[in-house]
């Protein structure tokens, strides 16, 4: 066979595995460095609204009875707050219930009603959180004999979110430059952000109370905290 047969048999060979090889390094392109971290950063903030639940309970030994008397207490409860100016639009019935009153049995022995016990509760939101102590002593001093939780919130609370955001930036970036650092790499420009959850003002109490006066019932309102979690990811050169 001709020298040039040869050659030409051999170029063919070699195209062939380079062919056949292509795929696999393009395979073996590993593309853009990156690396990818987590970040969570927090604001804080003083509550300026307050929010409680109270109302009243009467217990008689006719239905009848029993919502006559609570009508009665609950009116001066509703008066008692218009006193304070908290508005009709911040006072919300949040359960009202009836409910008869049965006598210890036992055996066989019929059950028998021997009274009735009627409740109404209310949500009320105090736009100023000092008005808190007064509107508890208010709130029992007319009638109510059931306060049933008290909490605080903010008003405005994106101030704060947009403050945790930054912070929450600025750790994933202190995290990532604390990684590239050591292994001898350099941090290059962010390439993505993605917020994985926030979190509800969470509670945390100052030791101070506050004081409406000094009659008042003393409140606590503390501190509320945002908190923002992301995921950025970073090129690495």
């Amino acid at each position: 066979m001709p020298i040039s047969s040869f050659r030409r048999m051999g170029a063919a060979a070699l195209f062939g595995v380079v062919a056949a090889l292509a795929p696999f390094a393009a395979q073996a392109d590993p593309g853009p460095r990156a690396i990818t971290v987590s970040g969570e950063g927090t604001a804080a903030g003083a509550p300026d609204r307050a929010i409680l639940s109270a109302g009243v309970t009467t217990l008689a030994p006719t239905a009848a009875q029993a919502l006559a008397a609570n009508a009665r207490k609950m009116t001066g409860v509703f008066n008692a707050l218009k006193k304070l100016g908290v508005p009709d639009r911040l006072i919300q019935t949040s359960n009202f219930s009836v409910q008869p009153q049965y006598a210890n049995t036992s055996g066989n022995e019929q059950a028998r009603i021997t009274g009735y016990l009627v409740s109404n509760q209310v949500d009320v939101t105090l736009d100023d959180v000092k008005k808190l102590g007064p509107a508890l002593d208010a709130l029992v001093a007319a009638g109510s004999n059931q306060i049933n939780s008290v909490g605080f919130e903010i008003k405005d609370t994106d101030t704060l979110e947009a403050k945790a955001r930054e912070a929450a930036i600025a750790d994933a970036r202190n995290r990532a430059e604390t990684y590239v650092r050591a292994a001898g790499a350099s941090l290059g420009a962010v390439q993505s952000i993605a917020e994985t959850g926030s979190g509800a003002p969470m509670p945390v109490f100052r030791a101070k109370a506050m004081f409406a006066n000094d009659a008042a019932t003393p409140t606590a309102a503390g501190e509320l905290t945002v908190t923002a979690n992301v995921s950025v990811t970073f090129e690495l050169k």
